[in-house]
């Protein structure tokens, strides 16, 4: 047994999902590489970006390629720990807004 479910190794094997379906693999990384192709955001917003996702979703092999991506698009490590806050502040206050739904069950069951 392997001692962890994510080993490093493992990132340069997504291009192999494409194995077990490849007309579907095929359509995901056509859509993928076209999301990151500059546009209305540069490639390295959008590194920032998928940086900060990663974090929120929790995604070690995602965090792994766009910490990589991100520092080859020029950002720095200040630019990395703030996109990360972002997605921190995000996270934790759609946390919190779900509250709402809380306050309104106590509100119906008490009032």
């Amino acid at each position: 047994m392997k001692e962890t479910y994510y080993n490093r190794e493992d990132l340069a094997k997504f291009g192999d999902i494409t194995e077990f379906q490849e007309e579907l693999g095929e359509k995901f990384f056509n859509y993928y590489s076209s999301v990151f192709k500059e546009g209305a955001l540069t490639k390295r917003e959008k590194s920032l970006i998928a940086l900060a996702v990663s974090h929120a979703i929790q995604c070690p092999y995602c965090i792994d390629a766009y910490t990589s991506d991100t520092l080859k698009q020029g950002c720095d490590e200040e630019e990395l720990m703030e996109a990360i806050h972002v997605a921190g502040a995000i996270r934790g206050g759609a946390s919190l807004a779900h509250g709402v739904q809380m306050m309104n069950q106590v509100k119906d069951k008490l009032m």
